[in-house]
Order: structure tokens, then C-alpha cells, then sequence
């Protein structure tokens, strides 16, 4: 077990599967005290667009831990279509599960970072999830609700670094690319031919795993990220880069 967030009290959203299950593997092997939280299958339950269980998560983590000093907002949904299949309903449910879903835990948990200073730690740290869809389109994606709200969390970010920073809480995004996960797989598996466009795109003809993320988020979560804020980091075989 190696020690870069040794002490770190972290809460990582969709710890269940995913991007978000690997960041909260990855912490435990460095150290981290982890409290994973998702609809099922972690140590915490609740549904993240809840304002009350949200706020009754938050203060039950906060009052048995003392604080927060990371806070991973990798749970998130969205519905993929086309604009003109598109339903209103779909779009506000993508923008609740892609900016909401970030609102809500990180208001809750703010009181809690803000003690990780307080109480000597060095200072929070928030993770939030871009991606690469909003920084650019993805030819064949129907995801133009994702990449609005996706958007919204990279422009959030920013504003919360800024109102972060007085309590030493920093605020970082990473933008990923193409992730292979249990979800991604089904969507390979309806559209054989995304595959090929997906790496037609990536500098690296290679799909990423959710290992390739969590390492920036162990780095951002870590004291060594102390000087970082604000930033967004594309993790996506350089498909943003061209």
C-alpha cells in the first residue's frame, strides 16, 4: 500500500461501477479512508438528485469523520439521442443527472472541506467530471444533452475554484475520452461501426479504462496537486488535441 493519500478522508460519487468504482479502488490502495456512495452497491445509498438525502448523507459522513478532503463527483446519467428525438422531459433528466448531480453533493459536503484546512490537512480537493464532449463533437454521438451538461460542469468548476480557494478547497475537472466500462460496452456492442469512429479520433488507436482516470484523480486528490486549481485535464488519447 502506498501512502499519497494517507489520512485523506474521501467520499467518491458512483462508486459502484465505472470510472468511479477504479478512483475508489485506486484510493484505498493509496491510503485513503473512502467512503464510496451510489444508488446500490456501496457503503453509502442515496440518490444523488435528492436535496434531503443528500444533505442528510453529507452530514451523517461529516459528523462521524470530522471533515472532507476529497470529494470525487463521478456519478452521473444522461440520455443519448438526436435532437429531434430528443423529449424535453430526456433533456431536463440528463441536465439533473449531469449538474445536479454535482450541485447537490458538493454544497453538501462544502461545510466539511472547508474543515480539512481547519483541522490541519493541507486543504480539499473536488474532482468533477467534464469530458471530452464538452470540448468538442463527436461525429455519430447523439449527445447533445450530455455535452451541454457536461459543459455546465466544466464551466461550475471553475467557479467553484474560485469561491474554493479562500477555504484552500481546489477545484479540478477531468475531461475524459472514451472510456471502456460496463455501460460503454453495451453501446459498442448496439453500434459496432462507434468503435471505429471513437479511434479513427484518438492519437492512441487504443480505448481507455477506468485505471487511466483514477490516476489523475489519486494525483488531483493528493497533496501533490497543491498548487493546481481551476484546471481541467483531458484524459483521451489525444482526441481533443486535433
Amino acid at each position: 500500500m502506498s501512502d499519497r493519500l494517507a489520512g485523506r478522508i474521501a467520499v467518491v460519487t458512483g462508486a459502484a461501477n465505472g470510472i468511479g468504482a477504479g478512483i475508489a479502488a485506486i484510493f484505498r490502495k493509496e491510503g485513503a479512508c473512502v467512503i464510496g456512495v451510489d444508488r446500490a452497491g456501496a457503503d453509502e445509498t442515496a440518490d444523488l438528485t435528492d436535496e434531503a438525502e443528500v444533505t442528510a448523507l453529507f452530514a451523517r459522513i461529516g459528523q462521524r469523520h470530522g471533515r472532507i478532503d476529497v470529494l470525487v463527483n463521478a456519478a452521473a446519467f444522461a440520455v443519448f439521442d438526436w435532437l429531434e428525438d430528443m423529449t424535453y422531459a430526456d433533456w431536463k433528466r440528463t441536465l439533473t443527472g449531469e449538474l445536479d448531480i454535482v450541485f447537490l453533493p458538493t454544497r453538501a459536503a462544502w461545510p466539511w472541506l472547508k474543515q480539512s484546512a481547519a483541522q490541519g490537512m493541507g486543504g480539499a480537493s473536488i474532482v468533477n467530471f467534464a469530458s471530452a464532449n464538452a470540448h468538442h463533437a463527436l461525429e455519430g454521438s447523439p449527445a447533445l444533452a450530455h455535452c451541454a451538461g457536461k459543459g455546465g460542469v466544466l464551466a461550475m468548476t471553475r467557479q467553484l475554484a474560485m469561491e474554493g480557494a479562500p477555504h484552500a478547497i481546489r477545484a479540478n475537472t477531468i475531461a475524459p475520452g472514451f472510456i471502456r466500462t460496463a455501460a460503454t460496452a453495451r453501446h459498442l456492442a448496439a453500434d459496432p461501426e462507434f468503435e471505429r469512429q471513437v479511434l479513427a479520433k484518438n492519437m492512441l488507436k487504443l480505448l481507455g479504462e477506468p485505471e487511466d482516470i483514477a490516476w489523475c484523480a489519486t494525483w488531483l486528490a493528493s497533496r501533490e496537486a497543491r498548487y493546481v486549481t481551476g484546471a481541467d485535464f483531458r484524459i483521451d488519447a489525444g482526441a481533443t488535441a486535433w
